[in-house]
């Protein structure tokens, strides 16, 4: 196997023996932002929903020796930064966010809800190519929270929905996406959660369907994507379970599923200390004659929390990386990072 390493630090003021007593810092954040909505008749816009802004991001922070710290990122426009979006929050009917492909929309907010000390198995700084669900929630689109008061205690509801799912660039104000996303229509999740029928207990669940065109080769019809679980918390011990499947409805070819299996459990040792164990597997389905492959992940991850600073670390391993049979694709990384909180 190949060993990656991959060091990550923030900001790093004199020695590491000066961040053992580091204080939070501040974080002060000015500016302003434009969504709008684009329809020229006669002419394919692609996704129209924009979003424009202009922020300024000031941070600082001191550590016990007397040494400080400071950021400063300015941003003039959505297509200064990855992603963005504006959330609308209302006394009674929840919040509307208008979403720029930033995630978390949606059943995207469900991709992977495992118990963590640090990052999902997916993401702790060793490339796995696995596919999750996600809804619509990488493409602009709009995302209404239901309101607590027009639901049951415990239970929570979130509806998205996308003019056009395939597209996930995002675009500015008074401007219209209209890269990629050949073929796919609009698309609209649903998210349902409820936290009250047992103490510690949550489970969780989504749909999805994806509108997609009749002309993309080898359709059978709309994209659908599922996604079920639940955690349990007793103590400090959280452990999870879920399942997905992302059906991208081809009746032949590559890529004609991804079938998701994920758990993990994670210990508070203390108020600093945490530690995780986590696996994700996704077994990618072929309708060629192609043999299924099986993407598998774990982690293993510990972080420790001190004042404003935060040193976690993840030992991890993936078989079949980007679902490529052979040892060629199997890797061991260790990911430490250092994180010092404005």
């Amino acid at each position: 196997m190949n060993k990656l390493t991959k060091i990550g630090v923030s900001a790093l003021c004199g020695s590491l023996a000066s961040v053992s007593a580091a204080q939070a810092g501040a974080l002060s954040v000015t500016g302003g932002a434009t969504a709008t909505w684009v329809s020229n008749e006669g002419t394919a816009t692609g996704n129209p929903i924009g979003l424009s802004s202009g922020i300024t991001f000031a941070g600082s922070g001191e550590l016990d020796n007397g040494s400080t710290f400071t950021l400063t990122l300015d941003q003039t426009d959505q297509s200064a930064y990855s992603a963005g979006k504006i959330a609308i929050v209302t006394p009674s009917l929840g919040t509307f966010t208008i979403d720029q492909g930033a995630g978390g929309s949606g059943i995207d907010r469900y991709d992977d809800m495992m118990p963590t000390a640090w990052e999902e198995t997916n993401g702790a700084g060793l490339t796995t190519g696995l596919q999750t669900v996600g809804g619509v929630g990488g493409a602009p689109n709009i995302d209404w929270n239901v309101g607590s008061d027009m639901l049951p205690d415990g239970l929570s509801v979130a509806l998205a929905w996308s003019p056009k799912w395939g597209t996930g660039l995002g675009a500015n104000d008074k401007g219209a996406d209209g890269t990629g996303g050949e073929g796919s229509g609009q698309g609209w999740d649903i998210a349902v959660a409820h936290n009250g029928l047992y103490d510690g207990l949550n489970v969780f669940g989504g749909y999805s369907s994806l509108a997609q065109a009749s002309s993309v080769a080898l359709s059978a019809g709309d994209r659908t994507q599922k996604v079920l679980g639940a955690t349990y918390a007793i103590g400090g011990v959280t452990v999870g379970y879920q399942r997905s499947l992302a059906d991208n409805n081809l009746v032949d070819g590559a890529n004609a599923y991804y079938d998701n299996e994920a758990y993990g459990v994670s210990f508070s040792i203390n108020d600093d200390l945490s530690v995780s164990y986590g696996v994700h597997e996704s077994e990618k389905g072929n309708h060629n004659g192609v043999a299924n492959v099986t993407n598998k992940g774990e982690s293993i991850q510990i972080a420790y929390t001190i004042g404003g600073a935060s040193i976690k670390i993840a030992e991890s391993s993936v078989k079949d990386a980007n679902y490529t049979s052979g040892t060629a694709s199997d890797r061991d990384g260790t990911t430490v990072a250092l994180t010092l909180a404005f």
